[in-house]
């Protein structure tokens, strides 16, 4: 998954506009299968069953400048919206494809007479609000860096800015895979069995499990339920790997204990935060996949998180920038 950086002011009146009518209220592919070919409505009917889907566009440019970034991009890719110094939305690619009067119907044209005819469709879209700064320090960017053009990042800027945010990729247009070339693949397999691997240990996790868990049992901070240690995980409540080395031996306050029964996946994957003062907070996202939706309903709705401290709230808050997936901003 390649991340690809769109700029979009909300702050220019023509691109507010355009976001409103086309992310915030998403297309209805009937409304414009007049202009649509069929087989590219039978495909967004395929991935949005609901018939309706955000779309954004880009321009070719002057002399085709962005035709070939465009190219570089795919479904399956992840696109964030930036402008005015921020992050502020972002979802996976799920369809692309080129269509100068839907385009031109939809957003019009621009100064130059050119229209945002390679348009994509979003999946899996939430809300950001991240610092320009946080990205140029964490990706080694010069300090006056901005995204001026619609780029995609190389792989391991978007490994980074993936790991930091954990984004999950959404529905996207794929070839389907043959099962008899996967047997095959299968069958075919004569690579080793074992390797042996080097990692890094994390010196003080075993310092914070012993703490959060005296006498072999401890309580999950989300679902509250009262388990052996085996089944308990001490997990960073800021992603470790962007903790400072004081945040890593901050051992009362930067870990909590999360269930292995599904506690510690929808926090990890920020289907549910806490918000100040330790109500739990749920994703409207976790809507869209019935079993995590069903987890949270079960165990965790309504519940308020008793780990929550004054001292753990700036970890806390972390963790609702970075991680929680939020609602599109409006």
């Amino acid at each position: 998954m390649r991340i690809v950086m769109q700029p979009a002011r909300r702050s220019e009146k023509d691109v507010e506009q355009h976001y409103q009518d086309t992310i915030v209220h998403p297309v209805v592919f009937d409304d414009h299968a007049d202009l649509l070919d069929v087989a590219t409505v039978d495909h967004l009917k395929q991935l949005f069953p609901d018939g309706h889907a955000p779309m954004w566009g880009v321009v070719p440019g002057k002399r085709d400048v962005n035709v070939s970034r465009i190219k570089r991009m795919h479904p399956g890719d992840w696109v964030f919206f930036s402008g005015d110094k921020r992050l502020y939305f972002g979802g996976t690619i799920a369809l692309m494809w080129r269509n100068k009067e839907l385009a031109t119907r939809l957003w019009g044209t621009d100064p130059a007479g050119s229209t945002w005819e390679y348009m994509y469709a979003l999946s899996g879209t939430r809300g950001f609000d991240l610092a320009i700064e946080e990205i140029r320090r964490l990706l080694g960017w010069n300090p006056n860096r901005n995204v001026m053009g619609i780029s995609v990042l190389s792989e391991d800027e978007s490994e980074t800015l993936q790991s930091l945010l954990t984004l999950d990729a959404a529905v996207a247009a794929t070839e389907p895979a043959d099962p008899l070339d996967e047997q095959a693949a299968v069958a075919a397999f004569d690579g080793e069995l074992e390797r042996t691997a080097r990692r890094a240990q994390r010196g003080e996790q075993a310092a914070l499990k012993r703490a959060l868990t005296p006498a072999g049992i401890g309580r999950c901070a989300l679902c509250g339920r009262s388990l052996p240690a085996a089944f308990l995980i001490a997990a960073h409540i800021k992603k470790r790997a962007q903790c400072s080395d004081d945040e890593k031996r901050d051992l009362a306050n930067i870990a909590m204990l999360a269930c292995t029964f599904g506690c510690d996946a929808v926090y990890e994957h920020g289907y549910v935060t806490v918000a100040p003062g330790g109500a739990l907070q749920v994703s409207p996202l976790a809507a869209g996949i019935p079993e995590v939706a069903g987890y949270i309903r079960e165990r965790l709705a309504g519940r308020t998180v008793g780990w929550w401290t004054p001292a753990r709230e700036p970890y806390y808050q972390w963790h609702r920038i970075h991680t929680f997936k939020d609602t599109p901003p409006t």
